[in-house]
């Protein structure tokens, strides 16, 4: 599972609501995909839909989508939202990760 930040959930529902989604009947895709300077890096888009092998799930109110593939990486990692001087965005705390980049957006295990 994904945990989700009242602050990431927050700024989710602000940024779905700007793009034309709802947080209540749309979903959050995140995912992980080949690239990055530590391999892996993170992927996070709003959808309207879902695939047979998307896992769902529910985080704080936020209806998450994962790929099964992605999810292997993913679990136990917290979506969190970052609004200080040092940089604004979301950031992922993954358990998982042996290794990130300096810039938070990539991993490897």
């Amino acid at each position: 599972m994904i945990n989700v930040s009242e602050t990431a959930k927050t700024k989710l529902a602000q940024l779905m609501a700007e793009d034309g989604f709802t947080i209540t009947n749309d979903y959050v895709r995140v995912g992980v995909k080949s690239g990055g300077c530590s391999g892996l890096s993170y992927d996070l888009h709003f959808d309207k839909a879902t695939t047979d092998t998307d896992k769902v799930f529910e985080a704080n109110d936020v209806r998450i989508v994962v790929d099964k593939k992605s999810f292997l990486y993913l679990v136990g990692t917290t979506l969190e939202f970052s609004g200080g001087l040092n940089g604004k965005g979301f950031v992922f705390n993954n358990p998982n990760a042996q290794r990130t980049c300096g810039c938070g957006e990539s991993f490897s295990l």
